[in-house]
């Protein structure tokens, strides 16, 4: 491939800016492992409070605060419930399985996103010593970037509450549903005992996630971080970055969905291309057979990144994607198509 000029294979590609890296530069530090960096302390505070829930842990990766969840609402030869395309089951390493002895539950994913409700439900085991025991739902929330309804996720709640259940959020993306809904972010999350905020997906942060949630469950989280390698130094540093991009980054994801929507209407004037309209900043794109390979090769040599998923195109917008990237790459697909 050619050196890239259009960026759009994710939203953690976006490097830290000039003020980003001056909070970073100038951030207060201590000790994360003995409670003393006062900067990781903020963070975790303000995104409680963000979220209105009672506490809140800094972990280095979203794949860590998945784990982490899922081993606070579960022990040894629990079960948890997840969709089959979901991050935490597909993307993850199997690290439920292989460093919690947690067993998954995958269930098959509607075309909208959403798991069946009467799926879950059925897939929840009864109090029966041959079956591993059920704990916790886990729902995805932006899924592919689509914005999964608040009804739907409550009445997930509703099922997680009738069978004594936890429900945990893989919100990586739980900003962007929420800015494209027009809600507060603690009213997106009301639903959940737990919540993986990702910070170097649209927020721009180079490192980390938080996982927020009930106070038990956290400091479940807080002594298995140190378990697994997690437990961090002066790692205010990288928690200066979290507080700068939530501070400066939130409410700028409606540009990111603005333009993702820009160009998925660009795409969508050709008809060899079969272009699904964004919720939010990624768009999913299926070229016809008869030209997908040349298609995805013209695209690489001619410095346009995107990746392939699932059999499709992802096309990703992002803090480091401006008009003139959305203009420059539908002028590139366009001469394809001369």
């Amino acid at each position: 491939m050619n050196a890239i000029r259009h960026d759009f294979r994710s939203d953690t590609v976006t490097k830290p800016g000039a003020g980003m890296r001056a909070a970073m530069a100038e951030a207060e530090v201590g000790d994360d492992v003995f409670g003393d960096d006062p900067s990781v302390n903020r963070l975790e505070q303000r995104m409680a409070a963000m979220l209105d829930k009672q506490a809140a842990l800094f972990v280095p990766s979203g794949t860590m605060s998945n784990l982490l969840a899922l081993m606070s609402h579960c022990g040894r030869g629990d079960e948890f419930i997840a969709g089959q395309k979901a991050h935490l089951y597909v993307n993850e390493a199997g690290g439920a399985a292989v460093l919690g002895s947690i067993q998954p539950q995958p269930i098959a994913h509607q075309p909208d996103g959403t798991m069946a409700l009467g799926d879950i439900e059925d897939a929840i085991k009864p109090d029966d010593n041959h079956y591993a025991r059920t704990r916790v739902i886990a729902l995805e929330n932006t899924f592919g970037g689509r914005v999964l309804p608040m009804g739907y996720m409550q009445a997930v709640a509703g099922i997680a509450q009738r069978h004594g259940l936890g429900l945990h959020l893989d919100g990586a993306r739980a900003f962007n549903a929420s800015v494209a809904l027009g809600m507060d972010i603690a009213d997106f999350v009301t639903p959940f005992d737990t919540v993986s905020i990702c910070l170097s997906k649209g927020l721009g942060a180079p490192v980390g996630s938080v996982l927020v949630g009930r106070a038990d469950l956290i400091e479940k989280a807080r002594r298995n971080r140190k378990m697994l390698g997690g437990g961090l130094r002066q790692s205010g540093i990288l928690a200066a970055a979290g507080l700068y991009a939530l501070e400066h980054h939130v409410a700028r994801l409606a540009d990111d969905h603005r333009r993702a929507r820009q160009l998925a209407e660009g795409l969508a004037r050709h008809a060899a291309l079969k272009v699904d309209m964004p919720d939010t900043n990624i768009l999913w794109v299926n070229a016809d057979a008869d030209i997908a390979e040349r298609f995805d090769t013209y695209l690489a040599d001619n410095g346009i990144a995107v990746i392939g998923r699932y059999g499709q195109q992802r096309w990703v917008t992002h803090l480091d994607v401006d008009d003139e990237d959305v203009a420059g790459a539908l002028d590139v697909v366009n001469r394809f198509f001369l």
